[in-house]
């Protein structure tokens, strides 16, 4: 089983990140293969909604040659996405937002290829969030556009793990935390396996 992180977090060694290292942890100590990437590491440009790639077939097929070419191979050889993201303006970052942006091509549904169909049926997904509200006024937002994505490209959503800050990195270090965090993990394995 193949896991694809996409990480948001424009810091290293934040609460995002925080937060992930115990689910990426308890994922591989059950062993699934992890592929963890840092969006803000990446030359990632933003969808020019050209609809090139609604004229391929069974390839994503974008227009724009940049290092989002990695990130749809590491999605299409994954089993499960999941959305790392600190919650920024009641919203992911803006590195994640261009890749959901440009998840776009996963979908043939809008132009002149024979058969309506997605790249990504049947695969899964789940959040990972970080926030500074209450997580039903943090990170709700972002929720439900994944849910929409997910229901559109007929990804099967697993749920979200989100926790709020408060007093910083400390609220990510605790054993109720990390313990969430693996407990989110083996949810996702179970329902993958």
């Amino acid at each position: 089983m193949n896991v694809c992180i996409l990480m948001g977090s424009m810091k290293k060694n934040g609460n995002t990140e925080m937060l992930s290292r115990p689910f990426v942890e308890q994922l591989k100590s059950q062993g699934i293969n992890v592929e963890y990437i840092w969006l803000s590491d990446k030359n990632l440009q933003p969808c020019k909604s050209c609809f090139v790639c609604q004229s391929t077939e069974n390839i994503p097929g974008c227009s724009i040659k940049d290092d989002m070419e990695n990130v749809y191979k590491a999605i299409l050889n994954s089993d499960c996405i999941v959305f790392a993201t600190p919650i920024y303006s009641w919203f992911c970052t803006t590195p994640m937002k261009i890749v959901m942006d440009r998840l776009f091509c996963m979908n043939k549904f809008y132009g002149n290829t024979k058969t309506h169909y997605g790249l990504l049926e049947n695969k899964k997904c789940a959040i990972i969030a970080t926030c500074g509200y209450e997580i039903e006024q943090g990170a709700d937002l972002f929720e439900e556009s994944l849910k929409r994505f997910s229901n559109h490209s007929h990804l099967d959503y697993l749920g979200m793990l989100a926790v709020r800050d408060i007093n910083g990195i400390c609220d990510f270090e605790t054993e109720e935390v990390i313990q969430q965090a693996k407990e989110f993990a083996v949810h996702i394995y179970n329902a993958c396996t």
